[in-house]
């Protein structure tokens, strides 16, 4: 893709499905550039709380825009973690709680309201410096963004990482990658903004690699557009790549 201007700090965009671990490498890329860390999908699961808690119905599109109208959605990036505020609360914590989580995927299916989330998300990072993460931040919200990073893995995997990270016991296995498959179907399937890797971006597939190997391979994806070359266009990182640092 052209780009027709070069922001002074560069947009880096990191797209994927969910629990591919995209929210660990994007504050993980901010902290090690000095970047401000915008977690988008916070601010879908943000309006799906407040839909639930004044039972607003999550398929009525049109209630939906008229709650988001009346709504103030504040992503608050800090060293530590970022906070949430929805109307001047802090829910940081509630917004990653499983049933939000449930909510904001079928909230976010709504084309009018996509386009609402967008605007908002496009002046928050317009300046650039920024490490923003989601669905369909590299193909729809900045298709301009200096750097793509789709991070990708098994459902399996992606499944299991989930079960680690909540707590044996807390839910089975099978039923946590029986979701992540639904919410695969519904993120890459809807009509509006569908879950795909932009033509230019760089695909780091973590399925087969650890934790470190993918930070590093990511870290020379955006340390190579700084030094002036570029990341890379669609297409996959090898192993040889992945473990070279």
């Amino acid at each position: 893709m052209q780009r027709v201007m070069r922001r002074e700090r560069p947009v880096i965009a990191i797209d994927g499905p969910a629990g591919a671990g995209k929210s660990t490498l994007a504050a993980h890329l901010a902290r090690q550039f000095g970047f401000v860390n915008l977690e988008t999908g916070a601010m879908y699961r943000a309006l799906a709380l407040k839909a639930m808690e004044q039972a607003v119905a999550l398929d009525d599109e049109m209630a939906l825009l008229e709650l988001a109208a009346r709504t103030q959605i504040v992503p608050e990036p800090r060293p530590e973690g970022n906070r949430v505020l929805l109307d001047g609360v802090d829910v940081s914590r509630r917004v990653r709680e499983t049933d939000v989580t449930e909510a904001a995927s079928q909230v976010s299916v709504h084309p009018k309201l996509r386009q609402w989330m967008v605007a908002q998300q496009q002046r928050i990072g317009a300046k650039g410096g920024v490490v923003m993460e989601g669905r369909d931040i590299g193909t729809v919200v900045f298709p301009d963004a200096e750097v793509k990073i789709f991070l990708d893995a098994d459902p399996e995997v992606r499944g299991n990482r989930r079960y680690l990270q909540v707590g044996p016991g807390q839910r089975p296995q099978e039923a946590i990658i029986r979701d992540l498959k639904e919410r695969d179907a519904r993120d890459r399937n809807r009509a509006d903004s569908p879950l795909r890797p932009a033509e230019d971006a760089v695909i780091l597939d973590s399925t087969s690699k650890t934790l470190e190997q993918v930070l590093a391979a990511a870290e020379e994806i955006v340390r190579r557009y700084l030094e002036g070359c570029e990341p890379g266009a669609a297409g996959e990182i090898s192993e040889e790549s992945s473990a070279s640092r």
